[in-house]
């Protein structure tokens, strides 16, 4: 298994969310994955423009590291999104990642993934976070596995606890073994599958502006 983590943090691998990362990829490669990490500072993925580009043509018109960082995450298997939590949400980091996958989320380009998420925080609420990053994945089409999160009261002198490392390695292999075993639970599957009807809707009706994308999704109904 071949897994890409995209790492929103000012601090790269040596602040919290990195170092919380690391633990859950060295989870998953105990279990015999392969696993890289880019860390996204703040010219790596620039803010959406809001230009439609995606929509007509496929791919983004901006020259920055989104598009060579979607097509390694078409070309894995898995993907792990790692972020603290400023204000209450993602960094603005990994936010623009996210906006910049408009396309993707349309043609759900990310179906058949495995995917997780990491959040750390100072003094909570980094559950919603959590879910949130969960909910982007399966609207591009991944199947999320779970998330492992932290506060500031569970990284003594430095560390974390060690409920919160056993959590972390867990996720690492979780995300190997469901992959192996093409594990899709059933709420994901319907909840990807009322996503996936959405999204065919949206862009039959918006053919004409959209032209790749309404494209896409007509090779796929006709393969259904």
């Amino acid at each position: 298994m071949r897994i890409i983590s995209l790492l929103g943090s000012p601090h790269g691998l040596k602040g919290n969310t990195g170092r919380l990362l690391s633990i859950v990829l060295a989870g998953a490669e105990a279990e015999g994955a392969k696993v890289e990490v880019e860390i996204l500072k703040g010219d790596t993925v620039l803010p959406c423009l809001g230009c439609d580009i995606c929509h007509k043509k496929g791919y983004c018109a901006q020259k920055d590291r989104f598009e060579p960082l979607r097509e390694s995450i078409a070309a894995a298997d898995g993907v792990v999104l790692a972020s603290p939590n400023y204000i209450f949400n993602v960094s603005a980091q990994l936010k623009a990642f996210m906006d910049r996958c408009c396309g993707v989320i349309h043609c759900m380009s990310f179906w058949g993934k495995y995917g997780a998420s990491v959040v750390t925080s100072g003094g909570g609420d980094e559950e919603p976070i959590a879910e949130y990053m969960n909910h982007f994945l399966l609207t591009t089409g991944a199947v999320p596995v779970g998330a492992v999160s932290a506060r500031m009261s569970e990284m003594p002198e430095g560390g974390f606890t060690d409920k919160v490392e056993e959590k972390a390695r867990e996720l690492g292999r979780r995300l190997v073994s469901a992959w192996r075993a093409s594990e899709v639970p059933q709420p994901v599957q319907e909840q990807r599958q009322n996503f996936r009807e959405r999204m065919q809707a949206l862009i039959t009706y918006r053919g004409p502006e959209w032209p790749y994308e309404y494209a896409y999704w007509q090779e796929q109904l006709k393969a259904e």
